[in-house]
């Protein structure tokens, strides 16, 4: 099967399996898994951190930096349709009490800083605590621009804020922007990344920050149930995510890319071209009902070996990623414009 669900369906490759097998092992819980605080070092050192923690998901790793950065009452401000918003089930108000604000995207994926500044609440017992903006990069495959960061620092600098970074994907943005991964981390208090998504890796997420700071999360960590034994087999993983997975993002953008382009020629498929920037290719399939809805796709996909995910209204995510070659994008293409070909208004 030929699945562009998500970056999340990658399987280890031989040399990670190989590191993951050999790997030494301690109980992390303890502190003396060896492979786990080699993983958390590196993490932290190529985000520029002072430390990190390993956590079994981004999930977790999300809502252990709300914990440690927000207390019962607070407030954080955040994307409308963000992750730790929308699709990580309310943990942060459901666990920690802590209230989110949320803020619409603008064009590339950025928090508009006069929006963000306007919903900052006055020291005044009516309102919440504000104590945090989280920001995320990617957002929906789209890399938000360099400059933007810089602003935002200066926002929260000015407004007592702490700056925290979703980077499930940040080394997509790195990568296509053309920088160093610090040149975007830099500005934030703590980043989370995930080693599960194009990275490769089975299972993890690190959370980096302050010494302080992930000293406390790792608290956290116990509370919400993340602390893992000999967990030695995910920290080998990590490091070869964060080293061989890294190295070779720019082929999921590439193909993603000549993706996009070969589904722009079929006639009745529209495709947000200006969103293709990394890995995922968003598109709008025609409509095969009378009351706007698609039905049908998936199904008809599945059966010809595409794994894709379609909303009701025809909006599809195509995702690229390390199990996925070149060849098999030239078969996704024959199956949507097959599929294209079977409805009425499109026949």
């Amino acid at each position: 099967m030929i699945d562009l669900r998500s970056d999340t369906v990658t399987r280890p490759s031989q040399a990670m399996r190989s590191a993951m097998m050999t790997a030494e092992l301690g109980d992390d819980v303890y502190g003396d898994d060896p492979s786990v605080n080699r993983l958390e070092a590196f993490a932290a050192k190529l985000l520029d951190k002072e430390a990190a923690l390993l956590v079994p998901s981004g999930t977790q790793s999300n809502l252990i930096a709300l914990l440690t950065h927000c207390q019962r009452g607070d407030e954080y401000i955040v994307g409308g349709d963000a992750h730790t918003y929308k699709y990580e089930g309310g943990g942060a108000a459901a666990l920690g009490g802590i209230q989110p604000q949320p803020v619409p995207f603008g064009a590339h994926g950025e928090l508009p800083l006069d929006e963000v500044a306007h919903v900052i609440k006055a020291d005044d017992f009516h309102f919440a605590r504000t104590r945090l903006l989280s920001l995320e990069n990617t957002q929906h495959g789209r890399v938000v621009p360099i400059d933007y960061f810089g602003e935002a620092r200066a926002l929260v600098d000015q407004r007592g804020l702490a700056l925290h970074l979703d980077g499930a994907r940040v080394f997509n943005a790195s990568v296509k922007l053309g920088v160093p991964v610090t040149a975007i981390t830099d500005h934030f208090d703590t980043v989370s990344i995930c080693l599960s998504k194009g990275l490769g890796a089975p299972i993890g997420s690190v959370l980096c920050g302050p010494s302080h700071f992930i000293n406390e999360a790792r608290r956290w960590r116990k509370v919400v149930g993340g602390g893992m034994r000999q967990a030695g087999f995910l920290g080998a993983a990590g490091v070869v995510a964060l080293t061989d997975g890294v190295a070779r993002l720019h082929e999921d953008h590439d193909n993603a890319q000549w993706l996009s382009d070969a589904l722009a020629g079929i006639a009745g498929v529209a495709v947000k071209d200006d969103w293709t920037q990394t890995n995922m290719v968003w598109i709008q399939l025609p409509v095969n009902t009378d009351h706007g809805k698609v039905t049908g796709f998936t199904d008809f996909a599945a059966e010809r070996g595409v794994l894709a995910s379609a909303n009701g209204d025809g909006s599809c995510r195509l995702v690229t990623h390390q199990d996925v070659s070149r060849a098999d994008m030239d078969t996704v293409v024959n199956v949507i414009g097959e599929y294209v070909t079977t409805l009425p208004s499109c026949a």
